[in-house]
């Protein structure tokens, strides 16, 4: 069965693009590859372009981001046990899975990839993969910017293969390299024995990590043919990961370039050519202008964009964190006001890396940066650097879990600590956007300090994984905290799901009650469903009033508490709420 054929306008688009990367001559080559891999995966994928999963994305969506071995079993597969896992407990409240880079690698916990096309044995196989899909959506990761040392590719550098000469950049010793923006410490350049003779390659992340060269079109085809076999596996979203360093140039900061950018809308218009359904999102741990020009151009009537469809919201996890130590909800108000409603966001406070301390540079002062940095190191957790183009250092992420970044492991207070952990996943899963929630925080994870230990990597803190034993022991115990944490995430996830006024796209503005209070006000895109989202940020009873004048709520009567599921009138526009510490409403507008 033959898809339909490219439109003249998408053509004109793909060409336009490729003109402002390449040479003319070079940019009409790739061109008519491009479009001879669309007309091909259109002939061969008819099924994967009759998705049994729709494209469209809604309240009911949550993200779950994990390892694929993050559960074992005895008799199965990692990626097996997961998929049993995920039905017995979660096929209910999670849609969308990043199983985080399940292909074979030599370091990064799965961030160096030998082979892109290859399931890691110790995982699974495609099979495993394949059966994942039956109840949920996959999100792929394409680690596109850097490949293993140990990869294919490298070793036929390695040994002189002529196709392989220019897939790494080896002239960087001779380019002005003072303005480079790092997210590492390790050596910008690598020097490798070749079957020529000592070369330097780039390796921004780290010796075992070679940056590929975008700059060849021979390596930017290579990853439209990866792409698109990754839709043939079932990837319904894909994720671009580090993509903000994809272009390198001598004297620039080497990220963000216009190059790179232009690549983005590339891949974003083939997907749009071959499979609509599938959904592009970028990860660009970088302050929060910088990333939402992942959006690309957004159409103010529409809300389309033309390069990413979803990016990831960096400044919520450090905004979250401030809010809740210093009980105070003055700045992530200021922010969530200045969200102009454009674009799709992935919502997320906890995951696989660190949470990045870049992001809330702007959004929070430095002396109030240093007290939360201060506060995860108190509590066991750890920091990761990066350099500088003026060769000094910084601090670029947090290593902790989530649980333990709020809570002081010394001095535990389980109804309190877990209070507030929950609160400040209420926090993520109100805003407007999809909930990225991380395996660990769905339990209230405590730091792996042994495991870190043993692994001697920062971020092993917080990738530690369970046995299925394990767990059944935990959800076997109803006074184990993280059971507890477990049931009340469930919970408030079933509640989600089910309520329009959480839509991805739907209205969102703060409330301003008071500075100990997070208010928030949701609407369905279609104006029918109303929720008022109140939660105390402090440890101490709050007791106030909601001018519901000042709101798009002025005429409800009558709301019912969607958690608790009490009933509040009020009286001439003025709701009268009590809370106890860390404790949320979402009180549903009755008339």
């Amino acid at each position: 069965m033959k898809g339909k054929p490219i439109n003249i306008a998408a053509k004109s688009r793909l060409y336009e693009l490729l003109t402002k990367v390449y040479s003319r001559r070079k940019a009409q080559a790739i061109n008519e590859r491009i479009l001879e891999a669309v007309a091909r995966f259109k002939q061969e994928s008819s099924q994967v372009l009759n998705a049994r999963h729709k494209s469209t994305i809604s309240e009911k969506d949550v993200v779950l981001i994990t390892y694929g071995d993050f559960i074992k079993q005895e008799g199965q597969t990692p990626l097996q046990a997961l998929a049993a896992f995920l039905e017995k407990h979660l096929k209910d409240q999670i849609s969308i899975v990043h199983i985080l880079p399940f292909f074979p690698y030599s370091s990064d916990d799965g961030f160096s990839v030998i082979d892109y096309r290859s399931v890691n044995p110790d995982l699974g196989s495609w099979e495993d993969i394949k059966d994942l899909t039956e109840n949920f959506r996959l999100m792929f990761d394409a680690v596109i910017n850097h490949v293993s040392r140990q990869s294919d590719w490298f070793t036929r550098f390695l040994a002189g293969d002529e196709d392989f000469q220019d897939y790494f950049i080896t002239q960087a010793d001779k380019w002005d390299l003072s303005n480079v923006v790092r997210p590492r410490t390790s050596p910008l350049l690598t020097e490798v024995q070749t079957a020529n003779g000592p070369v330097k390659v780039w390796t921004a992340f780290s010796a075992d990590q070679i940056d590929l060269n975008y700059a060849n079109p021979d390596v930017f085809m290579e990853i439209v043919e990866l792409l698109l076999f990754y839709i043939q596996q079932g990837a319904s979203v894909i994720r671009l990961d580090a993509i903000a360093y994809l272009w390198k140039e001598s004297g620039t900061t080497c990220i963000h370039l216009p190059q790179t950018h232009r690549l983005v809308k590339v891949i974003r218009l083939i997907l749009d050519l071959v499979a609509p359904h599938v959904i592009l999102i970028t990860e660009t741990n970088v302050p929060h202008d910088e990333n939402i020009n992942y959006f690309g151009n957004i159409d103010q009537e529409t809300g389309e964009t033309d390069e990413a469809h979803m990016v990831y919201q960096f400044p919520l996890a450090p905004l979250t964190l401030h809010t809740l130590m210093a009980g105070n909800t003055k700045k992530i108000n200021d922010w969530v006001d200045s969200l102009d409603g454009s674009g799709m966001f992935l919502n997320f406070i906890a995951s696989h890396d660190g949470i990045g301390v870049m992001p809330a540079i702007g959004l929070i002062d430095q002396e109030e940066i240093d007290a939360i940095i201060a506060q995860v190191k108190a509590h066991g957790g750890l920091v990761s650097h990066k350099s500088n183009p003026d060769g000094s250092e910084a601090v670029y992420e947090l290593n902790v879990t989530l649980y333990d970044a709020l809570n002081d492991p010394q001095k535990p207070n389980p109804p309190l600590d877990s209070a507030r952990f929950i609160a400040s996943q209420i926090i993520m899963i109100s805003l407007a956007g999809v909930p990225g929630i991380y395996f660990h925080s769905l339990l209230g994870s405590h730091n792996a300090l042994a495991y870190y230990q043993e692994t001697g990597r920062e971020r092993s803190i917080n990738r530690k994984g369970f046995t299925l034993g394990e767990l059944e022991q935990i959800f076997s115990d109803p006074d184990n905290v993280h059971h507890q944490v477990f049931d009340q995430y469930k919970r408030l996830l079933a509640i989600r799901t089910k309520e329009s006024a959480f839509h991805p796209y739907g209205m969102q503005k703060v409330v301003r009650v008071s500075d100990e209070v997070f208010g928030l006000e949701r609407h369905s895109p279609d104006g029918v469903s109303k929720v008022l989202v109140l939660l105390n940020v402090t440890a101490d009873d709050n007791e106030f009033t909601v001018d519901l004048g000042q709101t798009d709520l002025g005429e409800v009567s009558r709301f019912g508490d969607l958690i608790g599921g009490g009933e509040f009138e009020s009286q001439q526009s003025a709701l009268d709420v009590v809370l106890r510490p860390y404790q949320a409403l979402w009180l549903k507008a009755l008339d």
